[in-house]
Parts: C-alpha cells; sequence; structure tokens
C-alpha cells in the first residue's frame, strides 16, 4: 500500500516550482490558478523572492501547497495516472493536510489555495508579534516533551504542537514559557532546544482565534468526501466524511500535528510506502518514526516524477 503525503511550513524557498514551470505546462497552469484565485503574483514571489515576502505566513501556506499540487498534477496529467488508482491514503504535515485534501478532490485548488491564505492572515494575526514562540526539541520523546513545557509553563500556555517523530517534538506557547523551556532542556535529558524562526505560536490554544476563522471559511466552503481517505493531523486516523473533515481542520489550528503516530497508524494498515510531493523534509520524519521497513520517495523536479512513473 502507498501514500501520498505533503510538507508543511518551513518547506518554502525562493526558486521553489520554477525548474518545473519551465519544463511543464501542467505546472504552470496550476501556478497560474493559484494566482488568478488569489489575485497576486505568488508565482513570481515563489521564483524570485525577496524571502523576506516569501516566508511570511499568509504567502508561505499557499506556496507549499501550489508547489506541490503543481508535482503531482505533472504527474497524473503528463503520466497519465490517478490518484484513487495509485494511492491508497493521502496525509499532510499543518498545512500540508489542505494539499492532500485537494489531492484527494475534497477542495478544487482555487479554494484550497484561498483557505490557505485565510488560514495563514488569521493565525498571523490571532496574536501579537514578540507575544509567542515556538522550539524544536531534538532528542525529546513525546511524554519527556509534555513534561518539560507543563514545568516551563508557570501560568502561561506552552504545549506539544508537533510530535514530528521519535526524536524531535515542537513546543509552542508563551514566547516567555517557550524560552523557560529551552532553557530547561538538559535538566530533563533532551539533547538541544532551539527557538524557530516562526512568526506565530502554531498549534497552541493562543490561536483560538484563527480557529474561529476557519470555522467560518470552512463553512462557506465545505469539503466534499475524499477519493480516498485522509490521515487526519488531529485523530492521527483516516477519515472520508466531509463533516468530520471540516470540525479537524477546525481543531487542527489549535491542536497538536500527531505526524508520528500518523505514520504509524499508516504503517499498521499496511502502508509501506510514503511518497512526498514538493519536498523532502517529511521523508526523514517518516523514517525516523516508521517500526519495520518502509520507503519513502521526495518528489520535487521531472526526473524525480519520471523515476517514480517508472515504479508505479
Amino acid at each position: 500500500m502507498r501514500a501520498f503525503i505533503f510538507p508543511g511550513q518551513g518547506s518554502q524557498a525562493v526558486g521553489m516550482g520554477k525548474a518545473l514551470a519551465d519544463a511543464s505546462p501542467v505546472a504552470r497552469e496550476v501556478f497560474q490558478e493559484v494566482d488568478d484565485a488569489l489575485g497576486q503574483k505568488l508565482f513570481q514571489l515563489m521564483s524570485e523572492g525577496p524571502e523576506d515576502q516569501l516566508v511570511l505566513t499568509e504567502n508561505a501556506q499557499p506556496a507549499i501547497m501550489a508547489n506541490a499540487i503543481a508535482t503531482l498534477r505533472v504527474l497524473e496529467k503528463e503520466g497519465g495516472v490517478t490518484l484513487p488508482a495509485k494511492a491508497d491514503y493521502v496525509a499532510g504535515h499543518s498545512l500540508g493536510e489542505y494539499s492532500a485534501l485537494c489531492a484527494a478532490g475534497s477542495f478544487d485548488l482555487a479554494t484550497t489555495a484561498r483557505l490557505l491564505k485565510t488560514r495563514g492572515q488569521a493565525m498571523q494575526a490571532a496574536v501579537p508579534v514578540g507575544v509567542g514562540a515556538m522550539a524544536a526539541l531534538l532528542g525529546a520523546d513525546i511524554d519527556t516533551a509534555q513534561k518539560l513545557a507543563d514545568a516551563a509553563a508557570e501560568g502561561e500556555i506552552c504545549t506539544v504542537a508537533n510530535d514530528n517523530d521519535p526524536s524531535q517534538v515542537v513546543i509552542s506557547g508563551h514566547k516567555g514559557a517557550v524560552e523557560r523551556a529551552v532553557a530547561l532542556v538538559k535538566d530533563y535529558g533532551i539533547k538541544r532546544g532551539v527557538l524557530l524562526p516562526v512568526s506565530a505560536p502554531f498549534h497552541c490554544p493562543l490561536m483560538q482565534p484563527a480557529a474561529d476563522a476557519m470555522a467560518e471559511a470552512l463553512g462557506a466552503n465545505p469539503p466534499v468526501a475524499p477519493l480516498i481517505p485522509v490521515v487526519a493531523n488531529v485523530t492521527a486516523s483516516p477519515v472520508s466524511d466531509p463533516d468530520t473533515i471540516r470540525d479537524l481542520l477546525v481543531q487542527q489550528v489549535t491542536g497538536r500535528v500527531r505526524w508520528r503516530e500518523s505514520v504509524g497508524a499508516m504503517e499498521g494498515i499496511g502502508v509501506q510506502q510514503f511518497v512526498e510531493f514538493g519536498g523532502k523534509v517529511l521523508s526523514p520524519m517518516v523514517k525516523r518514526s516508521a517500526a519495520g521497513e518502509i520507503e519513502t520517495v521526495s518528489v520535487i523536479s521531472m526526473d524525480d516524477i519520471e523515476a517514480l512513473l517508472k515504479t508505479l
């Protein structure tokens, strides 16, 4: 069995998608459709920068999605394959869940782009700059990370935001609490704590205003049933019911990204190959999270697409 997976924020880089667009009219169509949906020259920003504009949450989120979906569409249209014939599940990390749902037909491309623009703006606006922070804990398991977060909170919010793999957990919350946690890592046997260069404390209760905004946006643009099940971040289990998908996307804004558990769940139901579209961020996490022998493939370039087509 095979899962198609889609990366989240942090996988953006100036130049993303350019080589693919140069090589494929299918990719160019995707980028044009996203530009039209947003009323901005997002692909130009992806291709040329400046980087300080691309990394803004409201730009990075639709850009990462557009890049991933362009890669998938080239595979589908130029390779003559369909998603249900070649994949059993889709999943994505945080914003990547929207890419996964777009891939599976729950949202069309234009709607996905607009939802992610709204999501990025709402997440940025939820907490004033400088109030929140996030940090990666390297060499930390989930239980140790939670104990550290609880100890550092001191009445503020500090919680696990991303359970990425058995050796990397991300915490999120008030800046002071997250900084206290980083200062305490050695006391908890954690190798390192690294403050992340993010503009807001994602996936924690401070994001509630953004969750409210997404509830409204998803109410106006509800998903339809996906062609294949999506493994949701919030539950780490497959879901196909549109109402449930919508509710989980709202919960996802403040909830934990259970990526390690999602990988385990997919492996447990027989997934042996994980194909990552538009990045190579998730593949190492998948390898570290899997209990047995699994295969990961990162698909970014035309060469990658051609190589994958030979094996599908």
